[in-house]
């Protein structure tokens, strides 16, 4: 059975080589875009590409960016991602459409288990992440592995991602928790008005 199989069954995995070159090309590729100046867009928009297993139009990503694989991570249309990205992206990263991400966040697919006689080699386990369209994750979050971000949802500065988040709500906090839903009112409430 291949990582990627005990990956998709929720199974305990060690890290054998199998994807030792695809890890090396994508921080080759990564380390490419971060040294790019912003004018060459049309090299930025071609490495990004390279980089990841789909990327959608009108995408831009701010270096830098730091990943394990690349090719395991997929991204909408319209997506705005600024700077100190880093996807510990052993398994699949579902970026939706129109998406915020703001500085230094971390989205996380992999942990391991807690007590260390069930880790003597580096065992690990994987579970997708997912951002639904329209939502935005605010500076320096973690996204943990097996949660998803729901549509139009908003996660505040500074949190820790350990659970789902409902689609349309605010979360924020570690542990990050619902702290409302968004309603019509907020078409016109800015940020000084929340």
């Amino acid at each position: 059975m291949t990582e990627d199989e005990r990956k998709e069954k929720g199974l305990l995995w060690c890290d054998t080589g199998e994807y030792f070159a695809e890890q090396a090309r994508a921080k080759d590729l990564a380390y490419a875009f971060n040294h790019l100046p912003p004018s060459q867009k049309a090299k930025r928009d071609e490495l990004l590409h390279e980089i990841f297993a789909s990327v959608g139009k009108d995408v831009w990503i701010e270096p830098t960016i730091s990943l394990a694989r690349g090719k395991t991570v997929t991204i909408g249309d319209g997506v705005y991602i600024n700077s100190n990205l880093t996807l510990i992206d052993d398994w699949k990263i579902t970026i939706g459409n129109h998406v915020l991400i703001a500085t230094g966040v971390t989205i996380c697919t992999t942990g391991h288990p807690l007590h260390y006689e069930a880790r003597p080699n580096g065992e690990m386990i994987s579970k997708p992440v997912v951002i639904e369209d329209w939502a935005w994750i605010g500076s320096n979050v973690v996204i943990m592995p097996g949660v998803t971000i729901g549509r139009g949802a908003v996660v505040g500065a500074g949190s820790i991602v350990t659970k789902d988040v409902p689609p349309m709500t605010v979360a924020a906090g570690n542990p990050c928790r619902v702290v409302r839903e968004i309603t019509e009112e907020d078409k016109t409430r800015y940020r000084r008005d929340l």
